[in-house]
């Protein structure tokens, strides 16, 4: 049987620098998502900046690594992201375990 193995990505520099939190953990294993999370903010709205950079971010690492501009790249996300705001593929639930 193969060895199974978790590729985690290194912590930012910056924040190795300055010390932090963290607050997001996503990892995908057999095509699923997997996430941990902390409430971290004491308004919700702030989650959605954070997306929102997220977002921002994937778009910059799409226009790098493929054909994709970053515009492309981000109404693409977006699409996606209202395509699952209308119709859930996983209404799932969550549990505060961290």
């Amino acid at each position: 049987m193969a060895e199974r193995k978790f590729e985690a990505l290194n912590v930012p520099p910056d924040v190795l620098e300055k010390g932090g939190v963290e607050i997001l953990r996503a990892s995908v294993s057999e095509g699923a998502v997997s996430i941990a999370l902390r409430r971290a903010f004491d308004d919700p709205f702030t989650w959605g900046v954070l997306l929102v950079d997220l977002a921002r971010h994937a778009a910059r690492i799409y226009a790098m690594e493929t054909d994709l501009s970053e515009d492309e790249a981000m109404r693409e996300i977006v699409a996606g992201i209202q395509a699952e705001l209308e119709d859930p593929s996983d209404p799932g639930s969550s549990q505060a375990i961290n």
